[in-house]
C-alpha cells in the first residue's frame, strides 16, 4: 500500500506541470519510456497505463509488442494518449522470418526506429557463431530499413561482452556490420552488469550509438562478464546504483545521442519512474 500511494502522489505531483510538455534537463534530445517497463499493466489497462505514462511527463515512447491488442488497437490508444511511439522494438526472429510485416507494424505504430533486443543462442553461452548470425542478418535489416525508410539499431543485452580474442562478441558485432545501416543502443544497466564500462563503450564507438536506455544496478549487485539476466531487485532509481550517470550522459552528449529511454524493470516502477524523470531533470551536466 505504501508503495502504491507514494507512486500516486509522484504522478500526481508531476501531472500538472508534464502532461501538455516534454520532460525538460540538460540533455539535449528526447527523453522517453521504454513501454516494457509498465508491461504488467498494458495488457488489461491500456489506455489507462498510456495516460499514467502521460502524467508523468513523457510525450514519447518506445514500443516492445502488442500488449494482446492489434496495432490499430495501440496506435489509436498512444494518439489519444497524446504519445509519439519514435522506436520499435521487433523480436530477432521476426524480422528473420516476416520483416516485411515487422517494418509495416513498426510503421503503423509511427515508429522511425527499428530495435533487435536480443539475439539467440543457448543458455549463457553466446558465442562467435551467434555473432556472425546475427552480423548477416543485420547487415540485411540494415539495409532493408534504409529501403523503407527506417532506421535499424541493436540492443546491447550484457551477454555479449565474452573476449573474442583482444575484442569482446560485442566489438566483433560492431565491427563486421555495416555502420551506414546499422545503429546501437546501449543499454547501460546491461552493459555494466555484462562487465563493460557503459561511458567507454559509447566512446569507443561513439559514431555508431544512436540511443541509450538508461536504467541503473542497485549498489553492491555482482558484475559479471556476460551476464545478461537480473532479478528486478536489482533494478533501481536513476541516480541510486552503480552506473556512473553523469559521465554517461556527458559522453552521449558529446557522441550526438539524441534518443534516451528510461526504462524500468523492477516490482515498482510506478514508484520508480518518477523519480529517474526527477533525477534527470536536475541533473546538471
Amino acid at each position: 500500500m505504501l508503495a502504491a500511494s507514494v507512486a500516486a502522489s509522484s504522478i500526481a505531483s508531476l501531472r500538472a506541470a508534464a502532461v501538455h510538455a516534454e520532460i525538460k534537463s540538460a540533455l539535449k534530445g528526447t527523453i522517453g519510456l521504454q513501454l516494457w517497463s509498465l508491461r504488467k499493466s498494458l495488457p488489461g489497462d491500456l489506455a489507462g497505463t498510456l495516460a499514467k505514462i502521460k502524467a508523468m511527463g513523457f510525450d514519447v515512447v518506445e514500443g516492445a509488442g502488442l500488449w494482446k491488442h492489434t496495432v490499430a488497437e495501440l496506435r489509436a490508444a498512444l494518439d489519444t494518449a497524446g504519445l509519439k511511439c519514435q522506436s520499435a522494438h521487433i523480436p530477432f526472429e521476426r524480422l528473420e522470418k516476416d520483416r516485411a510485416g515487422a517494418f509495416a507494424e513498426a510503421k503503423a505504430m509511427g515508429a522511425s526506429w527499428v530495435v533487435c533486443p536480443w539475439i539467440p543462442h543457448q543458455g549463457d553461452a553466446f558465442t562467435h557463431d551467434d555473432t556472425m548470425k546475427a552480423v548477416e542478418l543485420f547487415n540485411a535489416v540494415g539495409k532493408a530499413a534504409a529501403d523503407a525508410d527506417l532506421h535499424f539499431a541493436y540492443h546491447c543485452h550484457g551477454y555479449e561482452f565474452f573476449p573474442a580474442g583482444k575484442i569482446s562478441l560485442f566489438d566483433e558485432l560492431v565491427v563486421n556490420t555495416d555502420p551506414k545501416t546499422v545503429s546501437l543502443q546501449i543499454d547501460v544497466f546491461h552493459a555494466l552488469l555484462g562487465g563493460a564500462e557503459p561511458a567507454s563503450l559509447i566512446v569507443r564507438h561513439r559514431d555508431r550509438v544512436s540511443s541509450l536506455h538508461l536504467k541503473d544496478l542497485k549498489k553492491g549487485f555482482p558484475i559479471k562478464t556476460g551476464t545478461a539476466i537480473a532479478p528486478a531487485v536489482s533494478d533501481v532509481p536513476l541516480g541510486t546504483g552503480q552506473v556512473n550517470m553523469p559521465e554517461v550522459l556527458r559522453e552521449a552528449m558529446k557522441a550526438g545521442v539524441t534518443q534516451f529511454y528510461i526504462e524500468d524493470e523492477s516490482d515498482d516502477p510506478l514508484g520508480h519512474i518518477p523519480q529517474s524523470v526527477k533525477y534527470l531533470q536536475d541533473l546538471s551536466l
